[in-house]
Order: C-alpha cells, then structure tokens, then sequence
C-alpha cells in the first residue's frame, strides 16, 4: 500500500499536535499553532504537509512558501526567525524492520516533495531538520544537497552532583563559589522576554550583525504554544536585569535558544555560567532529559559550550536549487 500525501484537513489539525508529541523529530516549532505563529511573521504561507499509509499517520511536513516577484522559494522552518529545528517529523516506524522504515520514510518524503514540485514549483528550497533525523538519503536521491549540522547536548537523567562534576574546573568553580546572595536568577514573562531580546539585538547590532527576529514572534510563541513553553531565564542584581537566556522547552528537551550574551553591566558574576546552570538544574528537578545548547559550529562559543561536556549531535540544512538561486537565497539565516 502506497503512502498518501496530503494537506492536513480540519480533522488532521485537531490531531496534528498529538502525532507531533508522538514523533521522536516532534518539537515545540512542529505543533500547529507554532506553525501558524511562524507563518504570520514570516510573511509566508503555511502548507501543513501530511501523510497516510490507510488510516495509519506517518509522517508531518510543514512547509512554508515565501514568494519574491515571479519567484517561489519554499522553507522548512521559515527565514529569519532563528527557529532551531523543523523539518519531517516521522510516525509509527519505531517498531518496523530496517527495510519497511526506509521504503515507508522514502514514500512519505517522496511524496511531499511530489506535492511541493507540482503545487509549488520552487525555485529554491530549504530544510533544517531535528536531531533525530540521521538519514537524509530520501532528499539527496531527490536532488537536495545536504550539509551536516552540529549542535551540543548534555545529559540532565545524571543526579545533579554528578552533573556538576563533568563540567570543565573553571565551570564547575563558576558555579559552586558564586555568592547566592548576590543576585537572582527568576522565570519571567513577557517583559523578561523583551528585555532578554533587546539585550541579544543590541549585541549583535555592535557587533555589525543583523538580528531580524521580531519581538513579536517570540511574545506570540510563548502565549500560543499550548504543551511546549518559552522559558526567559534572567539574573539580575540588586533588582537590575544583567542577563538572559530564553529556553524552548518540548516534551523532556529544554534547549537554549536565544540569549546568553556577553553582558555590557558591570558586575563581577559568571552570569551566563550561571544562567546555563540553572536551566539545567531546573530541569533536573523537573525530570527532563536533555539540555540542547543549540549550535555547535562557532569555534569561538564551542569553547564555552563545550566547558559542560556536552555530548556533539548532528542535524542536517537540506537545499534544492541552482547555485544562482542559492545566492538569490542568501536571505535564509543561519541560526548561528
């Protein structure tokens, strides 16, 4: 029996979160109203992609169609949101044979990308998919050029003393001499999510960099995501805010996001070791899993990232496209 690929109909919506938090690729930017908060912003229009084998779900792809005068270019997740991961996310082949997952996930994806050619056409196209995607071959035999991805995760099932001990001396020391009263780590709101974001814009800005992410976006993801959460982290001393660090948390990942910059406040803290330790610790507490640290392939942050012995995981850009248009697409954002 062939896969059926489709646009999820109303039914599909109304299930459409369920199926992300069953798929181990799920993440809190695949469920629908994530979607439809990235859509708005991006200025795009969403095509929640769909497939079935009979009456069995096997896979999401939400797809994003961005258009520039005659040109059609498709996104998964859409530009200059700085969205982590999207992508495929995969269902129900956690229990077939190695032959039956990949002829299942080769249909399914075949079968999208079908759909995408003749309703679409793009010129341009590109995929960043989740950690848990490691085989890419159903893109590349289909004319996607694939580039491997880096990111650091760190284990949060150790207790949280031997957590601590696999840090790095200096993070570890970072951590434990810090005098407690000295300042205030909290979990805010909208306005710690405004000043974690202008703090990051400023950053970059002297730095010569563009950040294009609209405050917006992340205030409209955080009210509109109903089983993840955006998390800002803040410390502040004396009641003034120093620094930041916005985490998105899904099922048992937390992963930092956006945030955790060199602070320009005058104060003789380790904040972002301190900030880092705190998501981490809250997570331990509260049973999650993993801490994604988001990004892998900055030598300069690596050296700080790598300070918490995190484990190195792989994800993957897909593109499809000419070398001209390639260049046209420059628009997308790294997340890095």
């Amino acid at each position: 029996m062939s896969v059926e690929v489709r646009l999820a109909t109303a039914d599909d919506r109304e299930r459409w979160n369920g199926y992300v938090a069953q798929s181990p690729q799920g993440t809190l930017c695949h469920e629908y109203e994530a979607l439809e908060v990235q859509a708005d912003h991006a200025g795009a229009t969403l095509h929640p992609l769909i497939g079935y084998k009979g009456q069995e779900p096997v896979g999401l792809f939400p797809i994003f169609e961005l258009r520039k005068g005659p040109v059609t270019t498709v996104f998964s997740p859409p530009p200059h949101l700085r969205v982590p991961y999207l992508g495929p996310a995969f269902l129900n082949m956690g229990k077939l044979k190695q032959r039956k997952r990949e002829r299942r996930r080769q249909r399914f994806v075949d079968g999208c990308l079908e759909w995408i050619r003749s309703e679409l056409n793009p010129r341009y196209g590109h995929v960043r998919t989740s950690t848990a995607v490691d085989d890419t071959r159903a893109f590349t035999w289909d004319g996607y050029h694939a580039s491997p991805e880096y990111t650091y995760a760190v284990d949060l099932t150790l207790e949280r003393d031997d957590l601590l001990m696999t840090f790095s001396s200096d993070a570890r020391s970072n951590v434990r001499n810090a005098d407690d009263d000295a300042y205030e780590i909290d979990v805010g709101g909208p306005e710690a999510i405004r000043r974690i974001h202008e703090q990051v814009e400023h950053r970059y800005e002297s730095q010569g960099i563009g950040f294009d992410v609209p405050v917006a976006f992340v205030l409209d993801l955080a009210e509109r995501s109903p089983n993840g959460h955006v998390r800002p982290y803040t410390l502040s001393v004396d009641g003034e805010f120093v620094g930041g660090i916005l985490a998105l948390e899904y099922g048992a990942t937390t992963g930092r996001w956006m945030g955790g910059v060199r602070t320009d406040a005058d104060v003789d803290l380790p904040t972002n070791d301190l900030l880092d330790w705190a998501i981490m610790a809250d997570g331990l507490e509260r049973g999650l899993e993993t801490y994604d640290l988001v990004g892998a392939d900055t030598r300069r942050i690596n050296r700080y990232k790598a300070k918490f012995n995190p484990d190195l995981e792989t994800y993957y850009s897909l593109e499809y496209g000419s070398w001209g248009m390639r260049t046209v697409a420059s628009l997308y954002d790294s997340i890095k």
